[in-house]
């Protein structure tokens, strides 16, 4: 058996939760913790998440396929943000889940202490217009016009959610993310990489945590946006995601 047809038997085995049944899910005081790790490996966290998490069903699949296309200024304001450091800092993107095709207009803001705040807007598809209220829910948020950015780097990736039996916190897996720069028109992809985010209610016991400790997958931040635009545009200032592509290339050889 193949390791993605694995993935598939193991996510059959799970419970599902409907999206409908999720809303009760609120995760008042929420933080947020990033991995990074191999397909292998999430083949390790499935087995052993059987009977301690639900598994997200969305029309008629536990995965879902995604496509997101970030907005930046001409210089570059958004990514050089994360490249430097800075905090607060806030990126720009549309995105689609591809199922049930639903687009929205999406504004993310991170604070001085970590937390992520989402802002969006329903629109009806990738290119982004000024109807609908869109310029001014981007000048009330980033001080920006329409004509102040342009599509960058556009991802596609397949996601699995899943919900501990207690409904404390969601874990999003992201895997097969390919990305194409609409400027370079380079392609590129992160091969067996596997993305985990943990969103949980505060500090309450998470099981997902003693699995990650188990199998040695350590927190490690990751931008979707700064990686692709890092692996397709050579352009750009990169120093500081030198060191993080290296390890980011061992991990996926591991």
């Amino acid at each position: 058996m193949d390791i993605d047809a694995h993935i598939d038997e193991l996510l059959t085995k799970l419970q599902p939760i409907t999206l409908e049944e999720m809303k009760d899910i609120r995760l008042m005081n929420r933080t947020d913790t990033k991995f990074v790790t191999n397909k292998e490996k999430l083949v390790r966290l499935l087995e052993l998440a059987q009977g301690k998490y639900y598994a997200q069903f969305t029309d008629g699949s536990k995965i879902a396929n995604y496509m997101t296309t970030y907005w930046d200024t001409d210089d570059y304001r958004f990514y050089m943000e994360h490249h430097n450091g800075r905090a607060p800092r806030q990126k720009v993107r549309v995105r689609t889940y591809m199922d049930s095709d639903i687009t929205f207009l999406e504004i993310k803001t991170k604070n001085n202490h970590g937390r992520t705040k989402k802002k969006r807007v329903e629109v009806p598809c990738q290119q982004i217009t000024g109807a609908g209220g869109n310029e001014e829910f981007l000048q009330e948020r980033v001080h920006l016009s329409l004509a102040d950015i342009h599509p960058t780097v556009r991802n596609r990736f397949h996601r699995i959610t899943l919900v501990n039996y207690g409904k404390t916190e969601r874990l999003t897996i992201d895997y097969d993310m390919h990305f194409h720069n609409m400027e370079t028109e380079q392609e590129a992809n992160v091969g067996p990489l596997v993305i985990i985010e943990l969103k949980r209610d505060g500090n309450v016991y998470s099981p997902v945590l003693d699995i990650l400790r188990q199998l040695r997958i350590k927190p490690s931040g990751f931008s979707k946006y700064c990686i692709g635009s890092v692996m397709t545009n050579k352009g750009l200032k990169q120093n500081l995601f030198k060191q993080k592509l290296v390890k980011l290339r061992k991990l996926a050889n591991s």
